[in-house]
């Protein structure tokens, strides 16, 4: 590719500048939005939690690109929504549309011949049409149930042609029609986890202690009767770092771990003949195995300690657990 000449680059400070006047341009047209948040924008939010049907959200061009993005983020929040290509709507994808959804089309000029197309068939299929443009005066926004504004005083292109502060708006715009949405839905922070379980918050708000837990044949414990060779052999065995003791009803008594065995070697203990009784650390910290595991991880973390043994609400011991186990279910 062939440079300019030295005398025809502009300056590194031209090109800081034009950044900065960039987001300058764009944050102005964001914040002039504020005030067009009026009794439409509510509507259109009355619309969406109306509608039994699916969000279908159209545009041509960079506005298809925007469109795609907030039918995905009003799918992750609560309002079922899928993107539908405007020239592909036109040739068979239009049957993707019923009479009980709800289409976002998008156009900064409002005058796109893709989606000017199939507007007159989305009304005849009886479906809402909520419309995001740049001109209120446009053929779409008139053909519209609902029309949003998102038009701005310039583009952040020098030239003023290309799509950039325009994008910015109907992006934000749609951001603000998806939160104000989830918000008046009830939507939760656990609903947001179930859409998105591969996420990291959906493993920290749907994993619990039980679904990590060593349980059963698995699970390091050994009675409170018995030696303390005994218990190295179980922590062995179960290979946790650490093993429950516990009485003769199951209940949690102590816990003995790899730190005691190093601290109980600095002190005039016979490991051979001592009871794990006599030696425990007694009333462990514990974990309901309920809980979500970032309880498990908040504990371990306070108390600086790498293992944690779950009980039921009958303070029955019911499981173990160590920082490993977090980790390897990505909780931390």
């Amino acid at each position: 590719m062939t440079s300019l000449p030295p005398e025809t680059s502009p300056t590194p400070a031209a090109i800081l500048a034009l950044a900065r006047s960039t987001l300058e341009i764009e944050a102005t047209a964001v914040s002039q939005l504020v005030a067009r948040i009026d009794a439409d924008f509510l509507r259109a939010v009355e619309t969406l939690l109306a509608c039994h049907g699916r969000v279908v959200v159209s545009g041509m061009g960079k506005s298809g690109h925007i469109g795609g993005k907030i039918a995905a983020t009003l799918a992750s929040t609560g309002t079922p929504s899928f993107f539908m290509h405007p020239a592909e709507a036109s040739h068979g994808d239009l049957g993707m549309i019923t009479g009980q959804d709800v289409v976002i089309a998008l156009s900064n000029s409002g005058e796109s011949a893709e989606i000017a197309a199939i507007v007159p068939l989305i009304k005849r299929r009886g479906a809402k049409l909520i419309s995001i443009t740049g001109n209120p005066a446009s053929t779409l926004a008139c053909a519209s149930d609902i029309h949003l504004d998102a038009s701005v005083e310039q583009e952040a292109c020098p030239h003023n042609l290309a799509p950039t502060a325009s994008t910015t708006a109907a992006l934000a715009l749609g951001d603000a029609l998806a939160v104000a949405t989830l918000f008046a839905r009830g939507f939760s922070a656990e609903d947001f986890a179930r859409t998105h379980p591969g996420g990291a918050l959906g493993r920290r708000l749907l994993v619990h202690v039980h679904d990590l837990m060593h349980r059963d044949d698995d699970l390091p414990v050994v009675h409170e009767s018995a030696s303390l060779k005994e218990a190295l052999l179980e922590m062995t065995r179960k290979g946790l770092g650490m093993t429950a003791i516990v009485d003769s009803d199951a209940k949690l008594v102590g816990i003995f771990t790899d730190g005691d065995l190093r601290r109980l070697l600095d002190q005039d203990v016979d490991v051979r003949s001592a009871m794990i009784a006599e030696v425990m650390h007694r009333n462990p910290r514990t974990v309901a195995a309920a809980d979500l595991a970032v309880e498990a991880v908040r504990l371990m973390q306070e108390f600086k300690i790498n293992g944690l043994l779950a009980v039921d609400e009958h303070a029955h011991l019911a499981g173990a657990l160590n920082m490993h186990d977090l980790l390897r279910a990505g909780v931390v």
